[in-house]
């Protein structure tokens, strides 16, 4: 089992590789540092849903200021950008390490999460749907190609995305789908098509509910787009034939200019986070235009090697009971 556990570590390593050199070559992306931790009450941490609740701790040398355990870096990114003096046409790539502990766990969710956390400089005439779709082909090319990369190295990893993904608003997806759920539409969507793009997450949908939720502060779930619905932002889905079910690998958006943001937090009820610094930045024009996300490297290594859990590709803590049943199952995790 060692042996085995061992030609996995090396065909995570080899996914990982290959799929980064491609981002940053489709994207023009600049390797960068960043941060597991975080200031509480900048405004910086990822609200997620808006729900979660962070890992915080005091800090003994900064007079017992909180700090918080990342949830994602979709805000801190903007910042970085603008401090390092990214031009525009350039962004950064990051390996994100964060820790969701309100996460419940199912074989694609873990308490830990490692992204490709990627931010690209644009112009403001870049906000369009046109630009999103053309970053969404570059981003789902390299998946594509990857997979092809991995059944030349792993002949037993058999490659099953399609040449081409599809593209449908989460309005769309509704009427296609009007009594169905959410993640029912998805799995129709994403079985019909093999992979899909769902744009336009996170505001209220013509039945009164959101396709599914996104925090106010980031991604622009609301501007009107020229395909005459809501939303510059949306999800890469895949249609997973190990779990037999549609599988989110990326979320990503061109993120809220300040009337996209202010009009965001007036929906959510939250417009007295318009005061916090990183809010407070982007109001005052103090932040560049940008286009960013994450993909989900565990994600990405669990489609790929075709492994039916995420244990088996990254190490997180799991019920110990669980564990055991998943051996008897055939599944080792890490």
């Amino acid at each position: 089992m060692g042996r085995n556990l061992l030609k996995t570590e090396q065909a995570i390593t080899f996914v990982k590789d290959t799929i980064s050199n491609k981002l940053k070559q489709a994207l023009n992306l600049i390797p960068v540092s960043s941060p597991l931790i975080v200031l509480d009450g900048t405004g910086i941490n990822d609200d997620l849903n808006g729900i979660e609740r962070p890992v915080s701790f005091p800090i003994k040398s900064l007079n017992e200021k909180r700090a918080v355990v990342v949830h994602s870096l979709a805000k801190w990114k903007r910042v970085r950008l603008r401090e390092l003096g990214i031009e525009k046409g350039e962004g950064i790539l990051t390996d994100m390490r964060a820790l969701r502990p309100d996460e419940d766990y199912t074989p694609i969710h873990s308490i830990y999460v490692d992204q490709w956390d990627w931010e690209k400089h644009i112009d403001y005439t870049d906000r369009t749907f046109a630009y999103l779709k053309e970053t969404v082909l570059k981003i789902y090319q390299c998946l594509y190609e990857t997979e092809q990369e991995v059944e030349r190295q792993y002949p037993d990893k058999r490659a099953v995305l399609p040449e081409t993904i599809r593209f449908i608003s989460a309005e769309e997806l509704l009427s296609k789908y009007p009594d169905s759920t959410p993640k029912e539409r998805e799995n129709a969507i994403a079985k019909e098509h093999g992979a899909v793009f769902i744009y336009g997450i996170g505001g209220e949908l013509s039945n009164g509910f959101p396709h599914d939720g996104r925090a106010a502060d980031y991604d622009d779930w609301s501007t009107d787009n020229e395909e005459g619905y809501r939303g510059l932002n949306g999800d890469i889905l895949v249609w997973n034939p190990i779990l037999n079910t549609a599988f989110e690998l990326s979320s990503m958006g061109i993120r809220v200019d300040k009337i996209a943001l202010l009009r965001q937090l007036e929906i959510r009820n939250s417009i007295d986070r318009a005061s916090l610094p990183f809010h407070s930045m982007l109001i005052h024009d103090q932040l560049p235009q940008s286009i960013g996300g994450g993909i989900g490297q565990s994600r990405v290594c669990m489609f790929m090697l075709k492994k039916a859990h995420i244990g088996e590709v990254q190490v997180s803590i799991w019920d110990e009971q669980q564990r055991q049943q998943l051996i008897q199952q055939g599944i080792h995790l890490l």
